[in-house]
């Protein structure tokens, strides 16, 4: 024993000489904030760590290591040499960003004279690929910003700036669209707030993160802005035709680990003796319920834009069309959006107006996502389908009445097959701006933005009388719901803004005035298919910022 510990401790002074302790923060380069969870890599090794909620990090390299790789979303990847010291200060600078001009709140700067966090990403660096929502394509671009997508075609995201600030209010950013605040409330009906816009037809992002970046819009910008530009024509070129397609295939990679039915009735059979009723419950098949519910999606997508100028007024038109099928089955997304942007400037680009419109058409059949659970939850060793029943063909546990047992799950395939949810969706877009800037004094500049985005949503949801989950001996059973919503955000905006650069000062003054209506009106018919147990509501309402 001795031997073995003279030999232990003999090894310790080598291992510890061949260490080396590192430690420091990673910082953006703009505004010295911590980056949370920037990578360290020591290179030639697969030695690494993350930084934490203070942007700190300690990393133990080993002897002869000399370089550090520092990567972060959003930020160029840097090479830091390992010098003489043990702590090392990092700061990365952002990756994807426009050189010279950044959209803010209202107007542009010039990137050196932007205050707060703003970042901006073109579509140079967008992501690529089956794009379907406009989200996706800033998904992974900027830092801070987290977007968790929804799964199903054309569905919205969850998108957090810095994480969230309340527990129970929304946490979602301020959407500004071509200089019009659009309501995250979205439209009943709809996936997406975001799906009246083709991913194609967008030019560039520009996220404001914090106070002073998004104080001009107020409260409303708590959760950060980010603002959406899209693409214009351009004079003294070519007309220009562009056309691009996808054919995509998705396939559920994982499922949840479940026993199967050899798993199932062995575990019953274990837990029961002989004779006990619960054996009596066990079936002969062996159904793989996740499978049942999920299989391979289709689904296409294209856009074709024409831009170029007539005479001194740039345009630009384009189409998109997709269809699109979600990997839980029935689930299909149909959109079709259309946009036009003239920008023409006159009186020697003094006077320059902008008019963009935007329309968007819908076509959704949602699937019963309550059949994921029920897959989870449903006996292995029954079939799908079963002669005769009087519940659609399908399997389903009863009562000793015959009636649907209220407390059993549903058959996973008959929630969604025997529910049919569609809507169709409705919008459009139309803004406009003009900017003039006075000839006997160019450092002042006047601009009136006006904006109307109407949209409406409609949407059924049937289920039969003979739908288990749906049952009611005494009514008759089944779903019969009608809705519809109407929205309609108008806009009307007027600033001045002077700029003036003396020798060693830049004074920049705005004032103006901004109007803002919103206007909803609700309406639904829940019933049975009897039409006996009916609720009906009817609401209106308007909100003036």
């Amino acid at each position: 024993m001795l031997k073995v510990l003279a030999v232990v401790a003999g090894m310790l002074p080598v291992m510890l000489y061949g260490q080396r302790t590192l430690t420091g923060t990673v910082t953006d380069a703009s505004n010295g904030e911590p980056l949370i969870g920037a990578n360290i890599l020591a290179v030639g090794t697969s030695t690494g760590t993350i930084t934490d909620i203070d942007g700190s990090f300690t990393l133990e390299v080993p002897d002869g290591v000399t370089t550090l790789q520092v990567s972060y979303t959003g930020y160029r990847t840097l090479e830091v040499p390992i010098g003489a010291s043990n702590t090392i200060d990092i700061q990365l600078e952002p990756g994807s960003i426009l050189n010279e001009i950044v959209v803010i709140g209202y107007g542009t700067v010039k990137r050196e004279d932007a205050t707060g966090s703003v970042q901006t990403v073109d579509s140079e660096v967008f992501n690529r690929g089956a794009i379907t929502g406009a989200q996706e394509l800033l998904s992974g671009k900027v830092a801070g910003v987290q977007i968790v997508t929804s799964g199903d075609p054309g569905g919205g995201a969850a998108i957090r700036i810095r994480g969230g600030s309340s527990l129970s209010a929304s946490n979602d950013p301020l959407i500004v669209v071509d200089g019009v605040p659009v309501d995250n409330g979205g439209i009943s009906g709809e996936r997406n707030i975001l799906n009246f816009i083709n991913p194609n037809d967008i030019e560039s992002f520009t996220v404001l993160k914090d106070a002073s970046a998004t104080a001009i819009y107020g409260s409303r910008a708590s959760n950060g802005v980010i603002l959406i530009t899209t693409k214009k024509g351009h004079l003294g070129k070519a007309i220009s035709v562009n056309y691009s397609g996808n054919y995509s295939i998705s396939s559920p990679i994982k499922t949840v680990d479940v026993l199967n039915a050899a798993e199932y009735r062995a575990l019953i059979e274990e837990r029961y003796p002989e004779g006990h009723p619960a054996r009596d419950l066990l079936g002969n098949a062996d159904t793989d319920w996740q499978d049942v519910i999920y299989e391979d999606a289709s689904g296409h997508d294209h856009s074709l834009s024409i831009s170029g100028g007539i005479g001194s007024i740039p345009y630009r038109v384009s189409l998109g069309y997709t269809d699109k099928n979600g990997i839980l089955k029935t689930d299909n997304f149909k959109r079709t959006t259309a946009a036009l942007n003239l920008s023409p400037g006159f009186l020697d680009n003094r006077l320059q107006i902008n008019f963009n419109v935007k329309g968007m058409n819908t076509d959704n059949v949602f699937a019963n996502r309550g059949a994921i659970g029920a897959a989870l939850f449903f006996d292995p060793t029954h079939p799908v389908y079963d002669e005769g029943n009087p519940y659609g063909g399908y399997f389903t546990w009863t009562q000793q009445n015959g009636d649907p047992n209220p407390l059993a799950a549903a058959n996973p395939l008959a929630l969604i097959e025997m529910r049919d949810d569609q809507s169709n969706v409705k919008r459009l877009l139309l803004n406009g701006s003009i900017d003039y800037r006075l000839e006997s004094l160019p450092e002042l500049r006047f601009n009136l933005n006006m904006g109307y985005d109407y949209s409406k949503g409609e949407g059924t949801v049937n289920v039969p009388g003979n739908a288990s989950f749906a049952y009611d001996a005494q009514t008759g059973g089944g779903v019969k719901n009608e809705y519809s919503q109407e929205k309609k955000n108008e806009l009307l905006e007027f600033y001045m803004n002077y700029v003036k650069e003396f020798d060693d000062l830049k004074l920049d003054a705005m004032a103006g005035y901004s109007w803002q209506r919103f206007f909803f009106s609700d309406n639904f018919i829940n019933s049975d298919i009897a039409g006996i147990d009916v609720t009906e509501g009817d609401s209106k309402g308007e909100l003036f910022l």
